[in-house]
């Protein structure tokens, strides 16, 4: 008997890692989403096309230009960690995971054009 009691409490706390685990994708875009609004948008423009007061000042590239399509995630990790022209460096402000993902979701507004 205490054999299905154990399971029946186990349950709820199963589904809860599940749901968890499922929800660290969606989490991580939203992470990515928020840091590019703040560090990003600024210059780059929300949907990524550098149409934006400073970005228009500094000559910032399209993210769908086939000059930044070329870039590989690499590329474009470093450039973001260590800056570019007049881009700053970021690799002492974020994390090496959240620099990623913003390129994973620089990757994604490129597609949305």
């Amino acid at each position: 008997m205490n054999f299905w009691r154990h399971q029946a409490n186990s349950a709820p706390l199963a589904l809860l890692a599940l749901s968890l685990f499922l929800a660290a994708p969606g989490r991580a875009h939203s992470d990515a989403e928020n840091l590019y609004k703040t560090k990003c948008a600024v210059c780059h423009a929300a949907d990524g096309s550098g149409n934006a007061p400073a970005g228009k000042n500094l000559g910032v590239h399209d993210f769908a230009t086939p000059e930044v399509r070329k870039e590989t995630d690499e590329q474009l990790v470093e450039i973001t960690a260590k800056g570019k022209n007049k881009m700053p460096g970021y690799e002492k402000s974020l994390k090496a995971a959240e620099i990623q993902n913003l390129v994973v979701y620089i990757r994604e507004l490129r597609k949305k054009k």
